[in-house]
């Protein structure tokens, strides 16, 4: 199954492409990174442009980056994405369980410009919009760190109910956001 791209009042949401680098070493952070992290995400560029195509041709759920991309513009100011979820949940005290049905974690990146203007949670309700409608899963989690308020904000504002690991580690799961499909 493909993911088709999504639109929102301000976003499209859309498979990457090779032409995307420059954007994405922007979105990263990596513009004046070395040629090694350069070339990495030169990589994960390719794998992602063709990732897409492989998942659909096996009937795969539409799991990877997407980008975001400002209707207005063309530019591209983000990523954002649905993966399979596998964290630790046992970690938390709430003990949050896994589902008995598949289960997506969803991401969001975006380029420092484009922070603070809403489009993370635009972005991210389409994802979780598309999860629940289409895909019908009955669960969609989301990761971050203690000190990444403006993560936890979103996860807050889709309306996922927030829980802390007491444990530091791993890192990507020292807050969990988890959104119920009613």
């Amino acid at each position: 199954m493909k993911l088709p791209p999504l639109e929102t009042e301000r976003l499209l949401i859309r498979p990457f492409v090779e032409t995307d680098l420059p954007a994405v070493l922007n979105i990263f952070e990596a513009a004046d990174a070395d040629e090694k992290r350069q070339q990495w995400l030169s990589w994960w560029l390719h794998w992602n442009s063709i990732n897409h195509q492989v998942l659909a041709q096996l009937y795969q759920p539409p799991y990877g980056d997407r980008a975001v991309e400002l209707k207005a513009t063309g530019e591209v100011v983000g990523a954002c994405g649905l993966v399979p979820s596998f964290g630790p949940f046992a970690q938390l005290e709430s003990g949050e369980p896994a589902l008995n049905s598949p289960e997506m974690g969803l991401f969001y990146w975006f380029a420092p410009e484009a922070r603070g203007q809403g489009y993370a949670t635009e972005a991210a309700r389409a994802l979780v919009n598309f999860a629940f409608e289409t895909l019908r899963l009955k669960r969609v989690v989301a990761t971050t760190e203690f000190d990444n308020l403006a993560s936890q904000a979103v996860m807050r504002k889709l309306g996922m109910r927030l829980a802390r690991n007491p444990l530091p580690q791993p890192e990507w799961f020292q807050v969990v956001g988890v959104l119920e499909n009613d």
